[in-house]
């Protein structure tokens, strides 16, 4: 009788666990509804705050899913769906809109700008090899919201940036590899670190006034460095890989 009650009690727990995770993947449609409120309200400091978070939350539920067996203990709630449909909204949607509002663009270009995102966004979202077996991401995997926090930042020419959101969205059908900080097991710990980096900086530069932070440009600058090469160092390992050997003497 004891060991039913303990089994009993340690299935209640895992299904307490399941549910909360899930509710933690849903509270990224809160955030995502606060960033659109925020775009509307004419406050684009606050809407890329607020889709910020929603990609924190996005980078903890993944892990946090596969520690407590959500998928063994709660069968009949697909959290993969539940996040694709968050991530669209947050990931791509309202970041497309962000643009539109508050990126300056070539005349007559802002409108095609958020067709090529939302349309190209949905062959990522779609594509069933969507990451590779070392959990690169295969492709530019849509994070038109992490786009539009360094158009904010950096305030380039109009038309660089419609060039910008050209070669992304072309990125997206490619095999080019992207470093998933809280997947790739290679360098972990120093990805996530890097990352963690990269958004303190981030928010500074975006919370502080005209006079940029030396120090979060800098940061800004060598995060992105790091990322940069790590997705060169990836995809051009696959690619010697692919090439045939040399067998001449």
């Amino acid at each position: 009788m004891t060991q039913s009650l303990f089994s009993h009690t340690s299935s209640r727990t895992a299904l307490y666990k399941a549910w909360s995770v899930h509710i933690l993947t849903a509270s990224g449609v809160v955030f995502g509804t606060m960033a659109l409120l925020a775009l509307i309200d004419n406050n684009p400091v606050a809407c890329l705050l607020w889709l910020g978070t929603a990609m924190m939350v996005d980078s903890l539920d993944g892990t946090l899913a596969r520690r407590y067996a959500v998928k063994t203990t709660l069968p009949h709630i697909d959290g993969s769906t539940l996040d694709m449909v968050i991530d669209y909204l947050t990931w791509a949607f309202i970041p497309a809109l962000f643009i539109y509002f508050f990126i300056e663009l070539p005349p007559y270009l802002s409108l095609l700008s958020v067709f090529i995102i939302v349309l190209s966004s949905m062959f990522c979202f779609c594509n069933v090899n969507m990451k590779s077996q070392d959990n690169y991401f295969v492709g530019f995997p849509a994070a038109w919201n992490i786009a539009a926090a360094y158009f904010y930042i950096l305030d380039l020419p109009p038309f660089i940036v419609f060039v910008a959101i050209l070669v992304l969205a072309a990125l997206t059908v490619t095999r080019v590899k992207f470093l998933h900080p809280f997947r790739v097991r290679f360098l972990m710990p120093l990805n996530i670190a890097v990352t963690l980096a990269w958004c303190v900086c981030t928010t500074a530069l975006l919370l502080s006034n005209s006079g940029h932070a030396v120090w979060a440009l800098w940061g800004l600058g060598l995060t992105s460095f790091y990322f940069t090469g790590m997705c060169l160092w990836r995809t051009g390992r696959e690619w010697l890989a692919t090439q045939p050997s040399d067998t001449r003497h």
